[in-house]
């Protein structure tokens, strides 16, 4: 599937390219043990997340979009030293990170706390994608490290092509200080197919049956017998 960015004249050599989401996955991801002691089961080793395939084929599948520039984070105040240039022609901002009033959140559990202030991450590139694909946006998956949590959106980019997407967003650590890097991913965006859906609901057939006594036993011998035998090999092939 190939999805197209673009960005405004002479300011690609000043911003970072959305990434595909396996080239971004974060160290501590990276540096977690295969297994580790169970303090429950008396110091008998289990497998970490690493081992689970669903959670790595979600923090993988699709893209990251960069946070801009360094941002400095002191007392709820953020700054940033970074010379974008002005293109005459777009009325685009320049800055990374833009403000939502917490009125326009009003009654949104959590998001109009004091320390739960709203924030919007600007995007700089605009995004086509085939017809009748759109893109699920969401916060980078199983990131809970992230001093704030990006809201969840759909957009039709098979028809929203020349416009950019920013990232509305909820700041949740309200003790961060310091600087939040760029190139921090601020948002991930999935594309899927619309097509509606057509739930079909019924009890287990007697092969249905069968079959699924042939999973739980095929689970309870080979813990991986998931990520060996019933995933789907994924070739991760977009273009950039």
């Amino acid at each position: 599937m190939q999805i197209k960015f673009r960005c405004l004249p002479e300011l690609e050599p000043h911003l970072l390219r959305p990434v595909k989401a396996a080239s971004g996955l974060p160290d501590w991801l990276k540096d977690m043990p295969s297994s580790a002691a169970s303090d429950v089961l008396d110091g008998a080793e289990v497998r970490t997340l690493k081992h689970c395939a669903p959670l790595l084929d979600a923090m993988q599948t699709g893209m990251l979009f960069p946070l801009a520039c360094d941002v400095q984070v002191r007392a709820g105040e953020f700054s940033w030293d970074w010379n974008l240039p002005r293109n005459p022609s777009s009325r685009q901002t320049r800055s990374p990170i833009g403000v939502h009033m917490p009125e326009q959140a009003e009654g949104m559990p959590g998001a109009g706390d004091a320390d739960n202030f709203l924030i919007k991450f600007n995007n700089f590139w605009t995004i086509a994608t085939p017809p009748g694909v759109s893109l699920l946006i969401v916060h980078p998956l199983n990131r809970p490290d992230l001093p704030f949590h990006t809201f969840s959106g759909i957009v039709d980019c098979d028809s929203y092509t020349s416009g950019f997407v920013h990232f509305p967003a909820r700041w949740t650590d309200a003790d961060f200080a310091g600087v939040l890097p760029r190139g921090t991913p601020v948002a991930q965006a999935i594309p899927f197919r619309r097509e509606a859906l057509e739930p079909d609901f019924a009890e287990m057939s007697a092969q249905e049956l069968a079959d699924h006594g042939y999973e739980q036993d095929a689970l309870q011998a080979d813990p991986g017998h998931y990520r060996k035998h019933r995933r789907v090999k994924r070739t991760r092939v977009m273009s950039e």
